[in-house]
């Protein structure tokens, strides 16, 4: 099949047409490229076959393994319109092709730091608490309301991973003078030194932290690496968010210390979504729950938009992507979300 115009796949399911297909992108994309679109779900194989001799890019989590990268013999990029890595893809051969493979994550960050900062001051302050005594009509005022109330103000606080949501939460931090510690052992001291952070070894970041943000992607080797041994060395009366992937930790354990008050904790992610009604998470007190909240905003969304529709131009021009989240063919391979 000859096309005059660049064929693009536009195959985004989970996302739908409000979240990245809005009339802006679809008009833009109708002039720039011959359009093959699904939506709904993923693209069955009859369309994505039909398309693979001349699609010059994919926009999705369409598979696209070995087999088919050999009958896509234009193929420049694939973006990923989500912000993870999924193991349908053949990273290292794409890497081999020049094929650009990408990812949407960087669009998220913001609205995610936003959010974990918010958790860390309510949980800090006793918010939750202080409107449960408000309504039942037990509150106190001032001084008397605040004897576990404590404040981010120089507080040491400390960030595991150090990835788009811990970038995007550190220039937060510092109007508040934080001393503020990073685990990750995919980046150097040196690297993160000048990033304004200081590195420290995950026993650091545990022992030391009044306010702990646990930002880690899950990996096959770091899933469930914050078991119950190493939660225990939290500090007493800690605030904890969870703001990343929830398979970093082991969850039940989490969920019972931060239950018995052992360290206070905010929680935005599950090991199963949506979460079951019987799930041990709703029994569970003195927890600040919502349910994968933090990125999922329509500026989150603007933004992934603009990333998206930056890049192909890029592309489209032969020129390298700049916005997007680039795969590293190792990390990818690795990569255990959802």
């Amino acid at each position: 099949m000859i096309h005059e115009k660049p064929l693009i796949l536009f195959d985004p399911f989970p996302r739908n047409e409000a979240m990245v297909f809005t009339p802006d992108v679809a008009a833009e994309l109708g002039r720039l490229s011959t359009l093959v679109t699904h939506f709904g779900s993923r693209a069955p194989d009859d369309l994505v076959e039909s398309v693979l001799a001349d699609v010059e890019i994919i926009v999705g989590q369409t598979a696209m393994g070995k087999d088919r990268l050999d009958r896509a013999p234009k193929l420049k990029a694939i973006l990923n319109v989500k912000a993870n890595w999924e193991p349908n893809i053949d990273y290292a051969e794409c890497q081999r092709r020049g094929i650009h493979v990408l990812s949407a994550a960087p669009a998220m960050a913001p609205a995610v730091a936003e959010y974990c900062l918010g958790q860390a001051i309510s949980l800090a302050r006793g918010l939750p608490a202080a409107d449960r005594l408000f309504r039942d009509g037990l509150e106190k005022y001032g001084i008397g309301g605040n004897g576990r109330a404590y404040s981010l103000y120089d507080a040491p606080v400390g960030l595991i991973g150090y990835g788009n949501l811990g970038r995007a939460l550190a220039p937060l931090l510092k109007p508040f003078g934080c001393r503020t510690a990073v685990h990750d052992p995919w980046l150097s001291d040196r690297y993160l030194e000048t990033q304004g952070v200081v590195p420290a070894s995950l026993e650091e970041v545990l022992t030391q932290s009044r306010f702990l943000f646990i930002l880690a992607g899950v990996t096959s080797e770091n899933e469930g690496f914050l078991d119950r041994a190493k939660l225990a060395q939290i500090p007493e009366d800690a605030s904890v968010i969870l703001g990343s992937r929830a398979e970093v930790v082991e969850f039940d354990a989490f969920l019972e210390m931060a239950g018995e008050g052992r360290f206070r904790a905010a929680v935005d992610v599950f090991p199963e979504e949506p979460v079951p009604a019987d799930a041990l998470s709703r029994q569970t007190p003195n927890v600040l729950f919502s349910a994968h909240l933090a990125g999922g905003l329509e500026p989150s969304y603007a933004r992934i938009r603009d990333m998206m529709m930056d890049d192909i131009r890029q592309i489209l021009a032969g020129l390298p992507p700049l916005r997007m989240q680039r795969a590293e063919p190792r990390q990818a391979a690795m990569a255990r979300s959802r």
